[in-house]
């Protein structure tokens, strides 16, 4: 029989997924210019990081797969977004691109995850991942304050897309309440954070929006804010991290 720990876990997969997917439009753009442009690397080199230790803590976890698994497919995500960063970056970006995913998307973790691995007990190297991924993603769910800032500022929701702000809402509850029913305040101190920012989102969307923007201006408003987008946007996200960028993510 299916539980309720199953149904909130497949959920926060689907919509933590949308969230690692959200720079899409970017690299299709980089992809098809041929060029990374202004386009900073830092944002994917982070959620790829964030990846690695929600994915390890997920594994190590008793009945934590779910956690794991689409931090994996956000993995991914974030190799393939590298991979054409490396491929089509200037030589002096794509210098240090390579260098900060070797430090810290290959260096940082396996030194980090072998260390726990082999010096630490069961219960002890669970907390330990479990702060790492807190860390990480209290870092991802902040990123979304400077384009609330904005908002405030220019009195407009221009820069801040309702679907980015809807998906990141949705992901901060749904693992929120997954956090609940398993008990795990490792999943939940992010993911509450994120859902009460996600909430200020729609209530400052709510108050600033005006229905002047079409579809296509929409579109164009979402590269132009994933061109700029802070250390790690909110898949999500992203938010995403990013890719929130999610992103994050769990």
């Amino acid at each position: 029989m299916i539980s309720l720990v199953n149904i909130f876990g497949v959920l926060g997969n689907i919509m933590s997924g949308l969230l690692y997917l959200s720079p899409l439009p970017t690299f299709w753009r980089i992809v098809k210019r041929r060029s990374t442009e202004e386009f900073e690397s830092l944002p994917y080199i982070c959620k790829l990081l964030n990846a690695y230790f929600w994915v390890y803590y997920g594994l190590i976890k008793p009945d934590s797969l779910l956690v794991a698994t689409v931090n994996m497919f956000g993995g991914v995500v974030e190799i393939i977004f590298l991979t054409i960063f490396l491929l089509l970056a200037p030589p002096r970006m794509k210098t240090r691109t390579a260098i900060l995913v070797a430090i810290l998307d290959v260096g940082f973790p396996a030194a980090a995850i072998l260390l726990t691995q082999f010096l630490l007990h069961e219960e002890v190297r669970i907390d330990v991942a479990g702060l790492l991924c807190v860390i990480f993603s209290m870092i991802a769910y902040a990123s979304p304050l400077s384009a609330m800032k904005t908002v405030v500022t220019t009195k407009s929701v221009e820069y801040m897309p309702f679907l980015l702000s809807f998906i990141f809402f949705v992901n901060g509850g749904v693992w929120t309440i997954y956090a609940l029913l398993t008990k795990d305040w490792f999943v939940g101190l992010p993911n509450g954070t994120g859902f009460l920012l996600g909430t200020a989102q729609l209530i400052l969307y709510a108050i600033y929006w005006k229905p002047n923007k079409s579809s296509k201006q929409v579109f164009d408003v979402l590269e132009d804010q994933q061109q700029h987008e802070p250390l790690i946007p909110g898949g999500l996200l992203s938010n995403h991290t990013g890719e929130v960028t999610s992103s994050y993510r769990s």
